[in-house]
């Protein structure tokens, strides 16, 4: 792949998966059980970074996969107690590829 003229090899796609929380009880009953399940993925090497979005005025969640596709992702993100659980409102999953910085993997 080339952009600008730069060749980049072995830039491995990750997905961006973006959740909403709209219940507040909900989520305070269950973001023990769903912190757990993250580190199981990272632990697996699922998950690269997860967190809290800030500023949206509702509860919201970012997670960064690296996995096989978007299927995949929505596999693993069903089995979050927070799915279970029916605490998710609005989700999106992207594909993402890198092309600088320390997620794309080379360096720049």
């Amino acid at each position: 792949m080339t952009w600008d003229g730069v060749v980049r090899e072995k830039i491995l796609p990750l997905f961006i998966v973006t959740m909403t929380h709209p219940d507040g009880d909900g989520w305070g009953q269950h973001v023990a059980a769903h912190v757990a399940f993250l580190q199981r993925l990272i632990v697996a090497g699922k998950i690269r970074v997860s967190g809290p979005a800030m500023g949206l005025g509702k509860r919201a969640g970012f997670i960064i996969m690296t996995v096989a596709d978007a299927e995949e992702a929505g596999s693993l993100i069903e089995q979050d107690p927070f799915a279970i659980e029916g605490l998710i409102d609005d989700l999106t999953i992207l594909e993402w590829t890198p092309m600088f910085g320390s997620l794309a993997g080379n360096g720049d």
